[in-house]
Formats: structure tokens, sequence, C-alpha cells
């Protein structure tokens, strides 16, 4: 096993900097180019092969750049290839082609941009971690570098390394899938994301099925195609009669940029049934319920009934498969999805992992007109389909006087009369036996909503399941005064007083709040950077600022900035703001507290 090294430059006018740090020993080493000194290239060449490489964007800005300098190219012309990688958005591919660089063979990099879930600068990724200290540049891009300008920045690349090993580490589960899918697959997916993964994995599989190379399908722009149900809807039940002829009668149209979406016929239309109000869109069935809780009692069951695989089961049992691939992608696509459920029930994780990763990347490939699974018309007839199938359960429960109170995407919240227990499962077999779906179903002693994207699930068992602004912060969601939720949560299952999980709290990370502010923000004329965290101070004087135009960052008012983390509570932390918080949150919720 190859130790990990962090890879970073900076690159001005006339100076180059290239640094490492070892993860496994915390030992960095900086290798500078300026004038009178030169860079140390065998060196970094045995470096680059003998390590595995760590880097953030690192295919497309840091490698290419340092290829340049390897091949023998000073300051000047490596700054004009890092602004045309900047200003022109420039892929690796077109990079080497444009500056004639070779391009950097066998070498062992993971780029953790794509493996990142969604779209975030370093920066943020390492405010959603908590990671020591933020900074950015700085000294700007277009300066010239004087001696002591090289010691700021050699710090600063020091700490985006840190970083880096910080990102790395938490995503290091996801890496080692990917290590081990690379092998079974022959391909490298060190550096894709899940989607990229998918398409790989199915393109190559389709491909040898097929007997030749998959392309990309060519779908011209304002190409229609019609939504066609499939025979197990019932049509004519209410709903369906009020809903299909306007799915049945609009032409779905392919845009220029190839995402078809929702007639605002359909979008805008309200679904009523029983006590509930239910949407349609690309992204799926949602209802509509706001600050509300329900609880279940001696008469009555709270119960999650999801739909397994809901997507992937949608394509099979109803024989979906982009025109291009026909019966290879059925086959494919059926015994990857044959093989996870095998893997999953055999407690074979690693397997299991990996195909769930294929199975459900492939999906938002789907409508991708830069990939080789893309196919429109599958994806609307899924989303759909899914979406008329979840209604018709609904309407055949409301029927029997047995209420929906949520539905989200792949599932719904039932809220059953204990005397109805019988005919509910009965209705729920119904629908399975008549659709070939499967459903789970999680018991809940109370769930309080905001909304149906973002609510508090107690179950039955004691754990408790969050989503949407509840969860905690993460690779996917900056942290917010996560303090308020804790707190919140500790009131409801058991009774503790606000106030008190507030003041008891000894972690610091619960109180911070983090987010970009495009263009950099400013506190009492303090430049702190594109990406700011803070907490809340009686010390505190004003808000913080956008440096571009002075607005005020919102919810910034009485912030005080923390790019660095302390090592304990700050003593003018303002407690009577987050308790403040965290009552109005549970007002959101539907809940007062008394």
């Amino acid at each position: 096993m190859r130790q990990t090294l962090t890879l970073d430059t900076e690159v001005y006018r006339d100076y180059f900097l290239a640094s490492f740090l070892n993860i496994e020993t915390g030992n960095v080493r900086h290798f500078e180019m300026f004038e009178g000194q030169e860079f140390d290239i065998e060196t970094v060449k045995t470096i680059m092969h003998k390590y595995r490489i760590v880097t953030f964007n690192g295919s497309n800005f840091d490698i290419p750049l340092l290829a340049m300098v390897l091949e023998g190219d000073n300051c000047a012309r490596i700054k004009r290839g890092c602004d045309a990688i900047i200003n022109n958005n420039l892929r690796d591919w077109q990079f080497y082609r444009q500056f004639g660089v070779d391009r950097f063979e066998n070498i062992n990099h993971v780029d953790l941009i794509e493996v990142a879930p969604g779209k975030a600068s370093l920066k943020m990724y390492g405010g959603r971690l908590h990671s020591h200290t933020l900074q950015d540049l700085p000294i700007e891009p277009s300066a010239s570098i004087s001696v002591s300008d090289r010691a700021l920045l050699v710090k600063y690349c020091e700490n985006d390394l840190k970083l880096t090993r910080d990102l790395y580490n938490t995503l290091l589960p996801q890496i080692n899938l990917r290590e081990q899918m690379s092998h079974q697959y022959a391909l490298n997916l060190l550096s894709k994301s899940d989607a990229q993964i998918a398409e790989a994995v199915i393109g190559q599989e389709v491909s040898k099925a097929l007997g030749e190379d998959l392309t990309r399908p060519i779908v011209e722009t304002g190409t229609q195609f019609s939504y066609v149900p499939p025979d197990f809807i019932d049509m004519t039940t209410l709903v369906m009669s009020q809903i299909l002829p306007i799915i049945s009668e609009h032409k779905f149209t392919i845009p220029d940029s190839g995402k078809v979406m929702m007639p605002k016929a359909l979008s805008d239309y309200k679904i009523t049934i029983g006590n509930s109000i239910y949407r349609m869109g690309i992204g799926g069935l949602h209802s509509t319920e706001s600050s509300v809780f329900h609880l279940a009692d001696d008469d009555t069951l709270l119960i999650d009934r999801d739909v397994v695989s809901y997507y992937p089961m949608i394509i099979l049992n109803t024989n979906l498969a982009p025109e291009h691939m026909g019966k290879a992608f059925s086959d494919v696509y059926g015994n990857i999805v044959d093989r996870r459920i095998k893997a999953k029930r055999d407690g074979d994780k690693v397997t299991s992992d990996a195909l769930k990763i294929t199975i459900n990347g492939s999906f938002g490939k789907f409508g991708s007109k830069w990939s080789k699974l893309y196919s429109p018309d599958l994806l609307i007839q899924t989303t759909l389909t899914g979406q008329l199938c979840l209604l018709m359960l609904i309407e055949m429960l409301e029927s029997e006087s047995i209420p929906v109170v949520s539905a989200n995407t792949d599932g719904i919240v039932i809220k059953c009369p204990k005397t109805k227990i019988e005919m509910m499962d009965l209705i729920v077999w119904e629908w399975e036996v008549k659709t070939d779906f499967e459903t789970e179903a999680t018991y809940y002693k109370a769930i309080y909503s905001r909304d149906v994207n973002n609510y508090i699930a107690v179950k039955t068992d004691g754990n408790i399941k969050l989503k949407g602004a509840y969860t905690p912060a993460g690779l996917s969601k900056n942290p917010a005064n996560e303090v308020c939720t804790l707190a919140v949560l500790k009131y409801l299952i058991h009774g503790l007083p606000i106030a008190q999980t507030i003041t008891d709290c000894t972690d610091m990370t619960k109180f911070v709040s983090v987010r970009q502010v495009k263009g950099g923000a400013v506190k009492n004329g303090e430049y702190l950077g594109r990406v700011v965290r803070w907490y809340y101070s009686i010390a505190a004087d004003g808000a913080i600022h956008y440096k571009v135009n002075n607005y005020t960052v919102a919810k910034t008012t009485g912030a005080m900035p923390l790019m660095v983390l302390p090592d304990a509570i700050p003593f003018d932390i303002d407690y009577d703001w987050y308790i403040n918080e965290a009552n109005s949150l549970l007002k959101d919720l539907g809940v007062v507290n008394d």
C-alpha cells in the first residue's frame, strides 16, 4: 500500500509553489520556483510516481500545471496556463492540447472534487467538516511575489493541504469502495462521482453485451415524446381521471439543455385526497403539509411505508430501456439489481454498496445529454409512473378512511386507526401485487414537520429520523446553529428544557454557522474570505457584510467571525440568541414551548 500525500499548488507570474503533506506522518515538503531558485524536478517526479497523490480539482488544475513545471516551463508561462484554465474553464484534455504538455502517466491520483457530494469549494467542505482554520488566498492572483510574500503563501498552501487531508479522511470509505470497484471492472473509478461510476460501469457492460463501443445518443432539440402509463395503473379512479388527461395529452419537448421539465399545468395542479394536498414534479410526488405534528397513541398508529428500490424496480417491472441500448441494458441493469439484492441479504456490504452506487447513480444520467445513458423519455416514464402509483395507493387508503399525512418521492406516512390495521395491510398487499413493488414499514411515535422535506420523526424503537434542515451538518450541508436542533430534539423526546441543553453544551462546533459569501465577506473593515464561519456573541458589533457592495450577509447581526476554531467555548457567546432560535424552530414544527 502506497503512502498518501495531499498536493496543492500556488501560481503567480514570478512564483510557483507545489506542496505535499504526508497523511500518514504529517510531514510537509514545499518545492518553490522563483528567480534564482530552480524547481527540483527530479525529486517531484519521484514523489508523483512513488505515492498516492490526493488533490481537490487537481485533474483540471494542479496536475496539468505541475506537468508544465516538470517539462521546464517558467513561472510566466505557467501563470498563462493557470489563467487559461480559470478564465476559459478548460478541461484537462483541452489544456494539454492547447499548451502542448504531455499528460502525467502511471500516477495513483485521487481527485476529491467529484467524489465529494454536491458542488462546493475546498474551503466550504473545510467549514462543513469543522476544520481548524478557514483562510482565503492572502495575496491577489495578479500580484508580484516578494520574499516576505513567499512565507505567507507557504503557510496558506499548508492549510489547504490540511483541508484536503480532512476531506480525504472523511471520504476514505467511498474511496476504498471505488478502489475495489476499479479492480472489479478494470476501470479507473477513483476520482469519479456516483453518477460517473454508473455511466462507466453500465456503459462498459452494455458495450460488451452489444459487441461494440457505446456512444452518446444525439437527441435533437425539439424532439417530442409522450408518457405512456403502464397497464397496472388504475385509470378509473377519481384522481387518475383528473390527472391522466393532463399527462397523456402533453407532448414533452427536448430543449437545447436536454433537460425535460414537468408541464406547468401539472406541476401547478393541486391534487386533493382526503385532508391532504399533493403536487407532482420531476423530483417526485410531494405532499404540502406545514408546521404540523402527528402522534401515535392508544387508538392510532403512525407508519412510514417506503417502496424498496422504487425507481430501479419501476425500470425493471415496466421493461424500460434506453432506445439505443435496448435489451442489453435491461439484462445488464437487471443483473446488477439482482446482485445487489442478494449481496444485501447475504450481508456482503462491500458488494451491496458498490452496486447501489451503480444503480442509484444511473438515474441522474438519464437526464444528461452529455451521457451515454441519456434517455429523457425513460426519466419521465420512471418518475411519472412512480408518482401515479403512490397516488393510487393513497387514494385506495383514503377511500377506506385511512388517512395519509405525508408523501415524498418513494413513500408515504399513514395515520392508521387501530381498528383498520387489517384493512390497511390488505390494501397495501393488493397494491404490491398489482404493481409488483415491495414496501417496508417503519413505525413512528411521532412526526414533527416544518414541511414535507424538513421533519423530525421519532421511531418506536427510540431511533430518530431527521430530514432536511434538521439533519446534522456534513459534506452536503453547512453547519447552522446545530445546538438549536439538538435542544429541540431533547425537548421533544425527553422533555428537557431548551435553555438547559444550550447552556450545558461544551462543543463549540454546535454553535457555529458557515456559509459562502460571493465576492468575499468583511466585518468592521477586516476581510474574512469567501467562506465565513461565525457564532452569535453579546460582544459583536453589527453584522457581517459583502465586500463588493456592503450589503448585510443574511442572519449575521450579532455574529462574531470565527475563522479559527478555539479550544473552548468563548466567554461572550449569546446563549439567549440560541434559545430564541430553538423556540422558533419548535414553532416551525407546530409545537409551542410552554
